[in-house]
């Protein structure tokens, strides 16, 4: 039974180092908000749960932040954040977060439109409202990274 235990954790850290990341390694969060919005926190709450350091930064102009997020229009939401060199839009779930730093796309960024009911941070009740990841480069082009 021990020799089994043993294959079993030497398969887990196998595993977990071959997806590029080790929890304890992913980079800094920096995400921008106003200082008011609770849904942002909750968001920050989901990455910090799913092995990410977040720095969160209160602001009152967040046009800014979505200048240089080169955020499309029609893409934009309540927070915008920064990790290893992309652009975080919303409510983004922390796996297609740790899914693009893996596979390192050539895109500038994923956002999540809007503010979707059952999205990280915007849970209500047994609520879950269908809604997209997209990913975008920085002159614009768009498309669809993950279905929720």
């Amino acid at each position: 039974m021990k020799n089994v235990k043993s294959l079993l954790l030497g398969t887990v850290l196998t595993v977990a180092s071959m997806n590029g990341f080790a929890e304890e390694s992913f980079p800094m969060v920096m995400v921008y908000k106003t200082p008011t919005c609770g849904c942002c926190t909750e968001w920050s709450n989901h990455l910090e749960a799913n092995g990410f350091k977040v720095m969160n930064h209160n602001v009152e102009d967040m046009n800014k932040y979505k200048e240089k997020a080169n955020l499309p229009y029609g893409l934009g939401s309540c927070h915008t954040a920064f990790v290893g060199g992309y652009a975080v839009e919303g409510h983004v779930p922390a796996s297609d977060i740790k899914r693009m730093l893996t596979e390192k796309p050539a895109i500038r960024g994923l956002a999540v439109p809007g503010m979707p009911m059952g999205s990280p941070g915007m849970e209500y009740g047994d609520r879950k409202d269908a809604y997209n990841t997209i990913s975008y480069t920085k002159d614009g082009k768009t498309s669809v990274y993950a279905s929720h």
